[in-house]
């Protein structure tokens, strides 16, 4: 038999490029499963659920300081995302409602509060008790102290006289009433400042516990809020 001739075989081939290209493969991947996980939480965030976290004592005794939340962001209007552009509105707040929204003088930052009063409702307080149209309020969610009304030529925090909420607009109030910054004093919320209702606590922890067992507070999360 002849030898075989050694230029017309094909060379072996090369492990290494193979594994190359299965490891630029696997990078592959986890770039794309990366890429879709941002644009799934783009999505999600930009138009159904939002996380916030509660830094003051404004809402208390409803919600802490501490307390992280959920709010739906398709509960009132449809933005176009990372504007306050409303392309259309699904429902309109109710009274009790506990809102998020932009700041009216400052919408860099968000607020949450809860809506006393909507569009054609007049409200007046005379000494800490709130009346709309005409009528004293059912409030539970209220709290207030001790303390003496203050005249309403000083402070509109016990006094406020009669004012009329406009169309598409919400007048809210933190629920600790002595310790909120809010409708009475800088006006009223409007319609495409609105980012959503503030529905459940996932997570709730304190700042300086006492106790250190006790920094994550158990018994508050998954709490519907009210």
């Amino acid at each position: 038999m002849g030898k075989r001739n050694k230029k017309n075989e094909a060379p072996p081939q090369d492990s290494k490029p193979i594994e190359l290209r299965k490891t630029k493969s696997k990078t592959r991947e986890y770039i794309e499963s990366l890429i879709i996980a941002a644009l799934i939480a783009f999505f999600v965030r930009s138009f159904f659920i939002q996380a916030f976290k509660i830094p003051s004592s404004s809402m208390e005794p409803t919600l802490l300081i501490g307390d992280h939340l959920l709010v739906n962001r398709l509960s009132y209007v449809v933005k176009v995302p990372f504007t306050d552009i409303v392309i259309f509105e699904l429902d309109k707040p109710n009274q009790g409602d506990v809102i998020v929204f932009r700041y009216p003088v400052d919408r860099s930052k968000d607020f949450i509060k809860r809506v006393i009063a909507g569009e054609g409702d007049t409200l007046e307080i005379k000494d800490k008790i709130i009346y709309v149209n005409g009528k004293k309020i059912q409030d539970p969610w209220g709290f207030r102290s001790n303390e003496p009304s203050v005249p309403g030529f000083l402070s509109p925090k016990d006094n406020l006289q009669p004012v009329k909420v406009p169309k598409d607009s919400y007048f809210v109030m933190g629920d600790n009433r002595d310790r909120s910054l809010d409708s009475r004093f800088w006006g009223f919320v409007r319609k495409e400042d609105l980012v959503g209702k503030a529905f459940v606590l996932y997570f709730s922890w304190e700042k300086n516990p006492d106790d250190p067992l006790h920094y994550v507070r158990w018994s508050r999360i998954g709490r519907m809020i009210r």
